[in-house]
């Protein structure tokens, strides 16, 4: 998959595309239903599928200071779009000077001139352009006049709720795995190449592979018993901890996973990790033998949830 950061990025050459514009904040069972409909038109026409998004998020501009939180970070977007089979995924930084593009502009300027988009997915109530004037009329209007097909998107909806990515962030927020997966049509994973730590971990006996995660991550900060993959072409399994690490005094949003059974020096390696159980909130303690009692208990308590829960064959 092609990453298309801003509008003076996207090729002179740029062949055309069929394309959907949104958040898609967790690529969830709505989100899906919109990119199979997308790959389907681009397949019948011959051109790239391509997701237009933007960054920071528009009401996150205009609310200073505002930093929504997300399903997921970036680079976990990029990962769901690419093995959804989407082509181009184009991130438009939204600045002042963005905000100010007309509607109309950004049809003929962006949508139709640079992008040759043929065929377009959106939801009918989608706004945009300066002042939010554009709507699904306008780019229907000016798509009929210049060659372009604008398609709405349906409403899918799981017991009777609307899917949504509010939903969801609510669900992350309580550490409510199971409707998590229900709600998103596949298993909720964080990912990224491992990096060096402070190595705290290590002196309580308990290293960890970390990653650095967004501060506006959605996903509860806590204790969870983890599946991590990636390692050695098997499946692992651990206890991690998501969070800022107030007792160490930490500033950093991460995510520390203690591996079991493994002992290998694995620094900028890639792997996923998919959250399987909430154990506990993030604590302050009192002390650094406090808060080792504490990882040897939650580990012990996760292994006991493992062995009940999980395949007893590790290899994948």
């Amino acid at each position: 998959m092609n990453i298309i950061r801003g509008i003076n990025h996207i090729p002179a050459d740029y062949a055309g595309c069929v394309a959907t514009i949104g958040n898609f904040d967790g690529l969830h069972r709505g989100h899906q239903q919109v990119l199979t409909q997308l790959k389907h038109a681009a397949q019948t026409r011959n051109l790239a599928a391509t997701v237009i998004s933007f960054d920071p998020l528009p009401h996150e501009f205009f609310i200073r200071g505002s930093h929504s939180a997300r399903i997921y970070p970036l680079r976990d977007k990029a990962r769901l779009l690419a093995k959804l089979g989407i082509n181009d995924f184009i991130q438009f930084k939204f600045n002042h000077s963005f905000s100010q593009i007309e509607a109309e502009d950004f049809v003929l300027d962006i949508l139709l001139k640079r992008l040759k988009v043929r065929y377009l997915v959106v939801g009918d109530d989608f706004c945009f352009g300066k002042k939010r004037q554009g709507n699904f009329q306008l780019l229907q209007k000016l798509g009929t006049q210049h060659g372009m097909v604008v398609q709405d998107t349906k409403t899918v909806s799981a017991d009777q709720q609307r899917i949504s990515s509010t939903v969801i962030r609510q669900a992350l927020s309580q550490g409510n795995l199971s409707q998590i997966n229900q709600l998103l049509g596949h298993r909720y994973q964080l990912s990224g190449r491992i990096r060096q730590g402070d190595k705290i971990g290590r002196t309580l006996n308990f290293p960890t592979v970390n990653l650095r995660l967004p501060d506006n991550i959605a996903l509860r900060c806590g204790i969870y018993a983890v599946k991590i993959q990636g390692l050695n072409n098997r499946t692992y399994y651990g206890a991690a901890s998501v969070g800022k690490r107030p007792t160490v005094n930490g500033t950093d949003m991460r995510l520390e996973t203690y591996i079991f059974d493994f002992d290998q020096q694995v620094y900028g390696q890639y792997i996923c990790i998919e959250p399987l159980c909430f154990i506990r909130p993030e604590e302050n303690f009192a002390s650094i033998d406090v808060m080792q009692t504490q990882i040897y208990q939650d580990c012990e308590d996760i292994k006991t949830w493992i062995s009940k829960t999980q395949p007893i064959d590790k290899d994948s």
